[in-house]
Order: C-alpha cells, then structure tokens, then sequence
C-alpha cells in the first residue's frame, strides 16, 4: 500500500510540473527528429562514426528510446523479442545471451563472451547484465564476428548500449513513474543542465520494485525472484571549439533475493516439486545482490577533419548469491554461497578519417584488463564436505585494427579490416574438500587451477558494397572472427575459437521514405568451436573444443509508418550442425554427488571415475539457437483534438524450441517455443501522457532456461498504468 501511496504522489507531482520532460518514451534530444508521417532516421555508431542505419554494411538491428519503450523493452534478455537471430536464457548467474546460436561457452566470468555487450562503447564484464534500461539514446544489436573495429573480439555479434548525452542547448528532462500488479512500482527521471554554451550535465535514475512471481512455502519463506534496483548516472559533456569530452559516472544496485527455478521433471529430485511452477519448496537460503560501478572518459579532438579519439574506462561489479542447489526440501539439504567481483580497465585509441573523399580509414589500438574473483562453497551433505572453489584470473586483452573503405565509382566502395588480437591469462586457484571440516580449515585440495594461457589470431574483413542510388545499399563480405581460449585447470586448457562468415544484404528505403526493409543471408564456418562441460581434471564447468560447426541462414526486417499507421517485423532462420564428440553427460551424475579429478589405477580421496558417463555429445544443432524466430508489432494514433491523441499498440514475438546441451535431452535439455503478446494504449497530452501496458497477456507459461537439472521461467501477465512528463 505504502508503494501505492508513493506512485500516486509522484504522478501529482508530474501532473502539475511547469514543464513537460523528456521520457524515455520519447525521442532523445540528440535522435533526429521524425516527418509527422515518415520513418525517423535512426543513427548508429557500430563503426566509430555516426551513420544512418540503412548506409551501414552490417547485418543489424537499431531501436531509439523511445521504440524500446514501445516494444516492452525493459533489459538485454527482452532485446530477443525485437532482435532476428538473438536468444537470451537464464542460466543463473550470468544470462547466456547468444546471437545465431554463439555466445558465452561457459557461466564462468573468466570464459570469453561470443556476444559482447557495450555500454557508452565500453566492454561490460558478463556479471551484472540483468539492469534495467533508462534514460537510454538508442540500443544497436550487430549480428555476425566483430573482428576488426570493435573493442573485445567476439565470434557472434555486438549489443551496444547507448545512453542519452548532456547538451548545452536548453534545460529538459523527464519524469515518469509506474504502477503494475505483483505491487511493482517504477520511477525514473532525467534532468539536463547546460552549465555554460559549451559544457552541460545530465543526472539520470531509476528505480524499479517488484514482488516476487513465486510463493516459496519452505521453512524460510525465501522471496526468491522479487526485485529490488536501484541505479544513477551522472554525464558531463564539454565541446569547447574542436575538443569534445564525454564522460559517464554510473551506480547500479540490483537484488533479486535469489533465482528462482524447480527440478525438471523427469529428473532425480523431481519428486520434490510441489504446486504449479509459481511454488518453490527451499530448504535453504537464497540470495542474489549485484553491484555495479560504471565509469568512462572519451576524448574527441578534431584536425581539421581527421579526429582524434580516446576512450578510457573503469568498471567494478560484484555479485553474491545463495542457492538451494537441488530447489526442495528433500534431505540432505544442498547448498552453494558464492562471491564473484570482476575489475576492468578499458583503454581505446582511435584516428579517425574524414567521409568526404574516395578514401577514408580508421586506425587504433586497443588495451584491457580484467582481474577476477571466483569463491564458492558448496554442501550437499558428503561426509567430506563443503567443497571450496577459490579461483583469480588475471587477463589482458591487446588489439591493432585498421578498416579503410575506397571508393571506386559513386556507386561501388571496397572494403578492407584488419585486425591482431593478443590474449593472455594467468590463473590461480583450487578446488579443495572438507574445507573447515574433517581436513581442517583449508581443507584438501583435491585440483589444482593455477596455469596460464595466451594466444592471438589475425583477423579482419573484405567486403564489397554496391549502392545503385540513395535509397539501396547490397553489400557482401567475408570477414573472420575470433574468441579467445584458456585454462581450465592446471592440466586442462581449451584453444581459441575462430569463424569465418560470409555475407550477403539488401538494405533499402521505399516509397518516399515510409518504408524500410533490411534482408541478409549468411554462413558461418566455426573451427574449435568453445562449449560447456564437466572438465574431468577438475570435477568442475570448464569449456572444450569442437572442431567444427556451420552455421547458415536468412535475416529480414522491416519498419513503415504512414501517417498515424506504423509497423514493423523481424524473423530469421537459422540452420546448425555441429560435429560429434565423447563428454561426461553431468545430468546423470546423482546429486549430492562430490565430484573431483579423473580416478587413476589407485582411487585417491576426493576423485571421482567418470566413465559410466561418458556419452556421445554434438552431432545435432547449436545450442540456444531457435530454428525460427520472429515478431511484429503495429500501432496507430487516433488524434482526439488538436492537443491530444490516442495510440494503441500491439506486439507479438516467437522464438522456437533450442536445446541447451549438447545431449540433447528431450527431458533436460530442451525449451519449448513460445509466442508473447504484449500491447499498451497511450493518451499524449503534449508534454505528459498516461499509458495502460500489459505484457505476456495470454499468460504464456514457459521454461525461460536451464542449469543443470533446475529449470527457470518467464515473467507472468503483467499490467499496469505508466504517466510521464516532459520539460
């Protein structure tokens, strides 16, 4: 009730606010400005440079604050609804967000990401990406390698996350606030203060509570999945003459009280499942708090036409979490406490050419380095435990890039990228048992982590882009992407995984700019492609390699508005096989099981033989990858007066059945497809408005993701009255 109370204050407050604010429903100050019945121009800065979306070569998805909004945006994990070819399940501690089936190989931080995610152009570490969008310019999803300009190599795509910049035009901002049911209330704002003609201040926040979806009716009454974020940025902008500085101070608190999944059915501790799946049945604590601290400078300085830029940043993020590992009160209670921090220092170099002339380039280097805290503490009632896993990687990430484009005629540019990536990682680290127990407060160690990897790999892209006029684009290239490998444990490490992509697209706008298409083919060649596993020299997730896998299919998009009528659409087909190999299928070990190193010709304590299963892995398609996915979306403003209009909007999107292990389990390992429907009316008054929204309004029940032999699920109905203000 209380929050009742605090929303219906705030809406007052907006109600008779002198001044209308920019919301994050509405375009951003710096987003060009749309016709009242034509497409607005969306800008993107994939490649270092501000371009419009339809002249870039690059399979790509582009949306505006005031879109995301539009199609029940709130996260990364809800981009999959608008994004052809990307696919977001829950895992746990890190979501595994994969774009045409490539993404992260393991939930360890320290592996590598196949899709990176930027924010204001920096890496972010894969803690801490469950953070709610606000104040936010636009979101731009790159399908395909990054190999050449983007800043840590990755073989599956890019998500940049870009927030609204100061501006030293005017005083502006926006307030808007929410009321939904499962008691969630939302708060948000931004202010924009222009301190003098040349520098200028945003301050942004956000607040977001929910209760949780789940009745937790074990002894402790956990409150796992309710939300608790908080978060504030502050951005200074000063562009004196030719010398511009951007730089962004950000500060995230985001508690869930834990994650919130039950057994499989079909798996060993499925008899304690109890209810429908809103029921969990904890016998032990849960958890889950993640901080985040997010910092960064770019430098801009123009030389008469050549620029200049610098990029530095700063970010630390944490997370800490209790599980209720087998999720029921069936004995011997299971449990893991586990703390991860990551440290990042990020360091970019860039010149920049001018676009006037046939020929233009850009050059740079790249610098970054992660520190890497793992420590968990795992029970599931063995004479010998808890088990400790204690690991620190230290890893350097170093890059030299150079893309230059040239023009052979007014219609036809060439295309050349190149790129040297160097990795190294130096790890150290144990797996002990009966730590603080029956082997004193060390415990025994039973593995060894320590060890050390480095590699590098040339990469890079040719491409050829034929523009017959103003309104097409049709572009192919080839181009070679590149993921680092590493270690497992001291005795195990994986290699790199590499790619070769090759690309053909179509970008067009027709009929006087209100309609827009994008359409692309693609085929993927992967060679020692990274995935999760049991490493055997350790009892622990680590990642191996397979030596192929290939990848091919077909990408569409599409965006028109024609006066008070807009749509737009997406799907993408994507085909995959993988190659056969021999792994331990872990989803047969008995829980509670501890598990160690391989057992030798003299078992010794704390090893564990794994050949009874050892099983035939692969040789079906990539994992988390949705043979067919697509969505759609339509609105259309109704003008009540000459003051006011009213617009509805619906959204539907599907993404397909993708299996999440390579055993492809029809128990374990498999998601069902599913189809979400979500609409909202609008009534803009000018500088406020208010909006009725509901999201999964068919009450789709639906597995969202899988860790081990626990299952995850997606949001329920939810509805609710949203008002915002402009001034």
């Amino acid at each position: 009730m209380k929050y009742r109370t605090f929303l219906s204050a705030a809406i007052v407050a907006m109600a008779i606010c002198p001044a209308g604010a920019h919301a994050q429903a509405t375009a951003s100050p710096d987003e060009p400005a749309a016709s009242d019945d034509g497409l607005q121009t969306i800008v993107v800065t994939a490649e270092r440079r501000e371009e419009n979306l339809q002249d870039v070569p690059i399979a790509a998805t582009a949306v505006t604050g005031q879109q995301l909004e539009d199609k029940a945006v709130v996260r990364v994990a809800d981009l999959q609804n608008i994004a052809p070819s990307l696919s977001v399940t829950d895992a746990g501690l890190t979501q595994s967000v994969n774009i045409r089936g490539i993404g992260i190989a393991d939930g360890n931080p320290s592996v590598a990401n196949g899709v990176a995610v930027y924010v204001n152009g920096v890496f972010q570490p894969p803690v801490l990406t469950t953070s709610s969008f606000y104040d936010v310019s636009n979101v731009e999803v790159l399908r395909g390698p990054q190999g050449t300009l983007v800043g840590s190599n990755s073989t599956g795509g890019a998500i940049f996350i870009n927030t609204t910049a100061p501006s030293p035009d005017r005083v502006e901002g926006y307030l808007q606030g929410s009321y939904g049911n499962f008691d969630h209330v939302t708060l948000q704002g931004a202010v924009n203060i222009p301190l003098t003609d040349t520098l200028a201040v945003r301050a942004a926040g956000n607040f977001d509570k929910r209760d949780s979806y789940y009745i937790d009716i074990g002894p402790l009454h956990n409150e796992a999945g309710r939300l608790n974020e908080k978060a504030g940025r502050l951005s200074v902008l000063w562009n004196p003459g030719s010398f511009k500085a951007t730089g962004h101070l950000e500060w995230i608190d985001h508690q869930t009280g834990g994650y919130a999944y039950r057994p499989i059915p079909g798996t060993p501790y499925a008899a304690g499942r109890v209810g429908d799946i809103w029921t969990l049945d904890y016998d032990s604590p849960t958890l889950n708090h993640e901080k985040g601290f997010l910092s960064d400078a770019e430098l801009r300085y123009d030389f008469g036409g050549v620029t200049l830029r610098s990029l530095t940043a700063y970010t630390y993020k944490r997370i800490r979490n209790l599980y209720d590992s087998d999720a029921t009160e069936l004995p011997p209670p299971s449990t893991e406490d586990q703390f991860t921090s990551e440290r990042e220092i990020v360091q970019e170099v860039n010149l920049i050419s001018p676009t006037t002339g046939k020929l233009n380039w850009i050059v740079g280097g790249y610098y970054q380095h992660n520190k890497i805290l793992v420590d968990i503490l795992q029970s599931a009632g063995s004479p010998v435990d808890p088990t400790h896993v204690y690991i620190w990687d230290y890893k350097t990430t170093l890059g030299a890039f150079a893309q230059s484009g040239y023009h052979l005629s007014d219609q036809f540019e060439i295309q050349l990228g190149v790129r040297y990536s160097h990795y190294a990682v130096t790890q150290t680290g144990s797996v002990a048992i009966g730590y603080g127990t029956v082997f004193g407060p060390t415990g025994l160690q039973v593995t060894d982590l320590a060890n050390t990897h480095e590699d590098g790999r040339v990469t890079g892209k040719l491409a050829l882009n034929w523009t017959p006029n103003q309104d097409n684009l049709i572009y192919a290239f080839a181009a070679r992407g590149y993921k680092p490998g590493g270690a497992n444990s001291a005795t195990s490490q994986f290699g790199p995984e590499t790619v070769w992509d090759y690309e053909l697209g179509w970008k067009s706008t027709m009929l006087g700019g209100h309609l827009r298409t994008q359409l692309g083919g693609f085929y993927m060649d992967y060679h020692d492609f990274q995935f999760s596993l049991i490493d055997t020299t350790s009892g622990q997730p680590g990642v191996a390699n397979i030596p192929h896998a290939k990848i091919y299919g077909l990408e569409g998009q599409v965006q028109a508005k024609f006066g008070p009528l807009a749509f737009d659409g997406g799907f993408a087909y994507v085909h995959s096989m993988l190659q056969e190999l021999i792994a331990v299928n872990g989803n047969l070990i008995p829980p509670g099981t501890t598990l160690g190193p391989q057992c030798g010709g003299m078992p010794t304590s704390g090893c564990f033989d794994y050949t009874d299963y050892l099983q035939s892995a692969g040789g079906g398609p990539n994992l988390f990858s949705p043979k067919w996915s697509y969505n759609f979306g339509a609105s259309y403003r109704f003008d009540v007066s000459s003051a006011a209009s009213l617009t509805p909007r619906i959204n539907y999107a599907y993404v397909g059945p993708q299996y999440t292990n390579l055993f492809y389990s029809p128990v374990t390992d498999y998601l069902k497809g599913r189809g979400l429907l979500s609409a909202q009316l609008t009534l803009d008054l000018g500088r406020w408005s208010v909006e009725a929204y509901g999201t999964n309004l068919t009450d789709e029940k639906y597995v969202s993701g899988h860790s081990g032999n626990n299952e995850f699920y997606g949001a329920p109905r939810e509805y609710g009255v949203r008002a915002s203000v402009r001034f």
